[in-house]
């Protein structure tokens, strides 16, 4: 029987070609122990056996032939031959544990397959089934080159590529509408992959980058969707400077220990990190002053703050003051995040906390330590270069590859110490716990790296 390919298919795996540089229909001789070659031979057994029209059940001998190419699909072309058994059929689930018949040799069946397989999706097509019991079909030798063994390493890592991304769709339950959109996505996450590669190689300090939930989006989307280019485009609105403690920070601190900081919370595919940034600082300024930690809304600042620009971004220094003239911020469980502008739900009559100011906090990396353990989590703003394919560890990028005056990001400081000799940052992000470690950012101190220290402010609550 014969299954015709879908042309997307095709589309998708010329795409694959061209990321990976490998000629599209090059054949490439495969073990016959490959597992890949065992499933499927699996499946040329259960085909045999459903359309044979025979009593007995029939199971592999031997397997020749096998070899594969890229085509609409990853084709797998293989000669079985397949012996008869003391099964009967309704026996198949006991296939491996069936006894040859002593005639098997000489009523063996040789079937010709060809296969598809979609690793991508879990799928596999019978592209071709052929079986006869008459004559052996001549052994192709093709003949070892220095072009064979390149062409054998680029098909191994596409298929490494290509095992990584399945693995990657599958985390984290990413679903595309057609095969042509599914093939765009795998050819971001290949360049992605080198992109993480190249980051890793390049970064001063213990962090880990590769494949994380942003993977299959290209820089420009990736920073359309969760970055906020008005940080570095506009000027904040001037603040008065913080007063400054006088005595030397302690060696380190983490507001997470001291009860000042809410879970990690989830922004989505919308530029309103500035929004998460400003209500992070106001729960640790109202649990410091209040005494109780408050989640508090950032749903409120997308819909009413009439300065900033929702979901295409915003300042932190127009938030404190549009807080101020609203009288404050409700609940999250009050007026809950949705991700896109609404109507402003605003009512005074749940308000949560409130603020009765906002301050600049100055840039010197030693006085923000002192500021901080005395005082509460800080609202900063830094240049996210790094953070798209950020695991884990302190991040410490060049800072030609990482301009601090090209800042796009706002997020919550909420502690600093030092790990094996490393300084480092302790910094809450908004893009949920699926992302770096739990949710978290660590970032090496006492660089200003990515402009961490070009603004940095807290709302003043009396």
């Amino acid at each position: 029987m014969k299954m015709a390919a879908g042309g997307c298919w095709i589309v998708f795996l010329a795409a694959v070609g061209l990321v990976c540089g490998l000629p599209p229909v090059r054949w490439l001789l495969v073990s016959p122990d490959d597992p890949v070659i065992k499933t499927l031979v699996a499946l040329a057994e259960r085909e045999y056996n459903s359309v044979s029209g025979q009593d007995d059940v029939y199971r592999a001998l031997r397997i020749r032939d096998v070899r594969r190419q890229f085509v609409s699909g990853i084709r797998y072309d293989f000669t079985v031959f397949l012996g008869r058994t003391l099964c009967k059929k309704g026996d198949e689930e006991l296939l491996d544990n069936c006894r040859l018949h002593s005639l098997a040799p000489l009523t063996e069946i040789q079937c010709k397959y060809s296969m598809l397989v979609f690793p991508w999706v879990n799928e596999t097509k019978v592209f071709e089934q052929t079986c006869s019991q008459e004559g052996i079909i001549k052994e192709e030798n093709e003949p070892s080159s220095e072009q064979d063994v390149l062409a054998m390493k680029a098909e191994d890592k596409l298929l490494q590529t290509l095992s990584l991304f399945k693995d990657f769709v599958t985390t984290y339950n990413k679903k595309y509408k057609d095969d042509e959109e599914a093939s765009m996505r795998l050819q971001i996450f290949s360049q992605n992959l080198k992109k993480a590669q190249e980051i890793q190689e390049k970064d001063q300090g213990t962090a880990e980058y590769g494949i994380t939930k942003f993977s299959d989006l290209t820089e420009e989307e990736f920073k359309t969707l969760y970055l906020n280019p008005l940080l570095s485009s506009q000027p904040s609105r001037p603040m008065k400077m913080a007063l400054m403690p006088t005595d030397p920070p302690p060696a380190q601190w983490d507001w997470r220990e001291h009860g000042g900081v809410t879970e990690v919370k989830n922004q989505g595919m919308c530029g309103s990190c500035w929004a998460f940034s400003v209500t992070g600082n106001i729960e640790g300024q109202w649990f410091l002053k209040k005494g109780s930690l408050v989640s508090l809304s950032e749903q409120e600042l997308v819909d009413c703050d009439g300065v900033d620009k929702a979901c295409a971004g915003g300042l932190p220094s127009n938030a404190y003051e549009a807080i101020e003239k609203l009288g404050g911020l409700e609940s999250e469980q009050d007026y809950s995040y949705l991700g896109h502008k609404e109507q402003c739900g605003f009512s005074t009559n749940k308000v949560s906390a409130y603020i009765n100011s906002s301050v600049e906090i100055p840039k010197d990396e030693s006085q923000i330590a002192a500021w901080l353990a005395q005082n509460g989590p800080i609202s900063i703003a830094l240049n996210a270069f790094a953070m798209q394919f950020y695991r884990k560890g302190i991040s410490h990028p060049f800072r030609i590859l990482c301009n601090p005056w090209m800042i796009d990001h706002a997020v919550l400081l909420v502690g600093y110490g030092d790990l094996d000799g490393k300084p480092f940052w302790a910094i809450k992000n908004s893009w949920g716990t699926d992302w770096g470690e739990q949710g978290y950012y660590y970032l090496y101190r006492g660089t200003g790296a990515c402009g961490m220290n070009t603004m940095c402010s807290s709302a003043v609550i009396d």
